[in-house]
């Protein structure tokens, strides 16, 4: 934070003349995806970020504490922050009002003027223009020097001049918009969980700052925490859904909800922080697991391909565990190599750095490419391990001890896959003896649908197109790899098959520590997991999507994996039959057949795919003209951790509060 003189000078800098035009916006609404990725749903939510984005970097200067976010009716967005409020004052260069030039030009923001922002997760500059030109409508409402300012706009064009419309005696900017179907076209729907993911991440990176989330569109039954049992139940009102997300220890509090349903190896997350160079934050937990999560972010993004921050982290947790142990000859009984991996089994561990002009490698912001940033961020975390291993004996020799039972584990999932390669699995060696291959050799063409058991694969060998589906039957529930060493899963038959019948080998760490597979020999650009409607068939989906999440994350990050969804009732009269995937689906099928009475139809209940025919299970879940694909994506992989840890890990009780809690929000067939 600033102190008084320095944030009175930044107030008085942060003026019309602050905002600097580069280029117009004319090319937004012809080329959405350009600016914000894509136009589907994901696009559609990266609006509100991109305008919450703008409140953060308030906050992150020091003048904004309470960002308020709301769902209205009809999937508007309001956005309200008590920051400073936008310029509202008349730009030299534009000849208008500076609020208008930053929502209606491209590249124009107080984000290039260094005397205004210091640090900036917006710094293209794109973002709340981009959100005008895609909306349409929009308002905007800032308070400033005692005035309320407003100014509407439709598909980014004002409809009239900034007014001002009152007074007040505080400061702030409200955003309210309402996404264009003509661009959105998949959806203008907005999803609660997805927003709220987001921002509870922000609320974690940015300690001290209140975000409120509200959902305005439908009442739900009010559910309260028992202060005795600790469950969740209704109290019989109704009410808006809503969360405030605020942290006062901000990554430590952040590590500890990620780990929610791990068992933690000491007692409380490690933390380093340093502003030397950088301003660096990171946190660090070891649990009995055999995952690695690490997160990195650079000004509050996201990024997913890591990048030298991430470089520098690993580099200074390796060489200072490596020392620790050896200088304590607690390595003194093994007598296998020690992998950089290993001294990250087990690993929770969020960075964040502040970097003031970030390097990017690519236009998706995805991986950190300033150099600087990898010895400061290595000698932060070395500095702070040293001191904590010392100060720390005990929990220094579980860690140690952790790392020696990776290694082991590691040496001996390495000579599994030897043997496994041996015996022509994972190599092209032999394809498993249940699966039956299509004829088509263009990975592009080609399908393997996963299916649970025997039966159902037997219908689906039947019913598929042979020239470009697969079937893999899978036997009963797979392992799950959440409770198991790498070892143990390559053991696996099932597991094995998997590999075998896709082609692939097994993820292999690069120089920079991160793993990645070849996906050169990919046999299927398509992989579905095709289970029954029933909790049993979900259990089984979920246990393959944990292996592949575990194992291979490369083919949900390329978009290769998807669900596939088998009706779930057939409501019949005479001849006629409607498939239906959901209960209201059914009630209208119903009155359509039924002709006003309750008579006269049959509702048949799927709950396996062994209860259709052929026929049947190839018009309504395999024929690619009729059938309902979802396709697995991570748009926070955060949030995306927890939950595979909490919902296939060992603690039970987060597990148990996660199913009271969204019980009311899901409907789960017993």
């Amino acid at each position: 934070m600033m102190d008084r003189e320095e944030m009175k000078r930044a107030e008085e800098q942060y003026s019309a003349d602050s905002i600097q035009v580069l280029e117009g916006l004319e090319a937004v609404r012809k080329r959405p995806s350009m600016y914000i990725g894509d136009i589907s749903e994901r696009g559609l939510h990266h609006l509100v970020y991109e305008v919450v984005d703008n409140s953060i970097d308030e906050a992150m200067g020091g003048f904004c504490d309470s960002i308020d976010v709301q769902i209205l009716e009809g999937n508007s967005i309001r956005v309200q922050d008590n920051g400073r409020g936008i310029p509202t004052g008349m730009h030299e260069k534009e000849h208008r009002s500076a609020l208008e030039v930053v929502l209606t030009v491209l590249h124009a923001g107080g984000k290039f003027s260094k005397s205004s922002y210091k640090v900036s997760g917006g710094l293209h500059g794109v973002g709340v223009s981009c959100v005008n030109a895609l909306s349409d409508s929009l308002v905007a409402e800032v308070h400033r020097e005692g005035k309320i300012f407003r100014q509407s706009y439709s598909k980014g064009k004002p409809l009239g001049p900034v007014e001002v419309v009152g007074t007040c005696d505080d400061t702030g900017t409200t955003i309210t918009f309402h996404p264009d179907p003509e661009i959105f076209t998949q959806t203008t729907v907005y999803k609660y969980d997805t927003l709220s993911a987001r921002l509870r991440e922000l609320a974690f990176l940015n300690k001290g700052i209140r975000i409120e989330l509200t959902d305005r569109r439908e009442l739900v039954d009010e559910m309260v925490e028992d202060p005795n049992t600790g469950e969740f139940k209704a109290t019989g009102a109704k009410v808006f859904r809503h969360d405030v997300f605020y942290s006062t220890k901000g990554l430590s509090e952040f590590i500890s909800y990620l780990d929610a349903g791990a068992q933690t190896l000491i007692p409380d997350p490690i933390c380093v922080t340093s502003d030397k160079i950088i301003p660096i934050d990171i946190a660090l937990q070891y649990n009995n697991g055999y995952s690695e999560k690490i997160y990195s972010y650079v000004n509050n993004i996201n990024t997913i391909e890591g990048g030298t921050h991430l470089q520098g982290f690993k580099m200074g947790l390796s060489r200072s565990l490596k020392q620790y142990a050896e200088k304590n000859k607690l390595l003194d009984k093994f007598k296998g190599d020690i992998a950089p991996e290993d001294f990250r089994e087990g690993l929770t561990a969020v960075i964040s750095v502040k970097v003031a002009e970030p390097q990017f490698e690519g236009q998706t912001k995805t991986k950190l490419g300033n150099t600087e940033v990898t010895s400061a961020v290595s000698q932060a975390t070395s500095a702070a391990m040293e001191t904590y291993l010392e100060e720390h004996p005990r929990e220094a020799k579980l860690i140690i001890e952790k790392i020696v039972l990776a290694a082991t584990a590691r040496n001996a999932a390495r000579k599994a896959r030897e043997m496994v390669q041996r015996k022509g699995y994972m190599s092209g060696g032999g394809m498993p003896g249940k699966l039956a291959d299509c004829s088509d050799r263009n990975p592009e063409h080609c399908e393997l649908f996963l299916v649970e058991g025997d039966s159902a694969g037997g219908t689906a060998k039947q019913g598929r197109d042979r020239n470009t589906q697969a079937i893999l039957p899978l036997r009963g529930k797979i392992l799950n790899v959440e409770k198991a060493s790498g070892d143990r899963a390559f053991d696996s038959e099932e597991i094995r098959n998997i590999y075998t019948a896709l082609g692939v080998t097994v993820a292999q760490e690069d120089e920079t520590g991160e793993k990645h597979m070849d996906l050169s020999k990919l046999r299927y650009h398509k992989i579905i997991i095709m289970t029954d409607a029933d909790v049993d068939g979900s259990h089984i989906a979920c246990l393959i999507l944990t292996f592949f999440f575990r194992y291979m994350f490369d083919l949900i990050k390329n978009g290769y994996v998807y669900l596939a969804t088998p009706p779930l009732y057939l409501v019949k009269r005479g001849k006629e039959e409607i498939y239906c995937w959901t209960e209201a689906q059914r009630e209208e099928a119903a009155l359509a057949l039924g002709k006003g009475s309750d008579k006269g139809y049959t509702v048949q209940r799927y709950k396996g795919l062994g209860e259709m025919s052929d026929e049947q299970l190839w018009n309504t879940t395999m024929n690619p003209a009729k059938r309902r694909l979802r396709k697995i994506t991570i748009d926070n992989a955060a949030q995306a951790e927890r939950t595979f840890s909490m919902l296939m890990g060992d603690d039970v009780p987060p597990r148990r509060q996660f199913i009271e809690e969204n019980a009311h929000y899901a409907k789960i067939d017993a």
